[in-house]
């Protein structure tokens, strides 16, 4: 993500995976036609995390659009082949939804939807 917004939506999006026992492995992965926002490993299984920092949950969701999820898989195997290390483990595609608190002060944290297993 190139915004100051984005950013912030992945500081907070990856703390919030920290916070749950996650480890960050990579972050902002510029692979070909895609960039992974956030590359994590738990329970031997690893996890593309694409961060969507929006006004609202349905702007976000219109954003994961076919094209987007295919460059998320394009990206996702050159990563792989790049670390094979990973290669033996089941892969699982999330998205993290950053939404403002309304009516609250900017620096209050945003309201966080975690969706797994997003792409099938």
């Amino acid at each position: 993500m190139s915004t100051k917004k984005g950013q912030s939506g992945e500081e907070h999006a990856a703390h919030y995976l920290q916070h749950r026992g996650y480890s960050i492995l990579a972050r902002n992965v510029r692979l070909g036609r895609g960039e992974l926002d956030i590359i994590a490993l738990r329970h031997e299984l690893l996890i593309f995390v694409e961060v969507k920092a929006h006004k609202s949950r349905e702007s976000a969701l219109l954003a994961l659009h076919p094209d987007k999820c295919s460059r998320l898989q394009s990206a996702a195997e050159t990563w792989l082949s790049i670390h094979p290390d990973y290669s033996h483990l089941q892969c699982r595609f999330d998205l993290m939804i950053l939404t403002p608190r309304i009516g609250l002060p900017r620096w209050v944290s945003p309201r966080i939807e975690h969706m797994e297993d997003i792409i099938r």
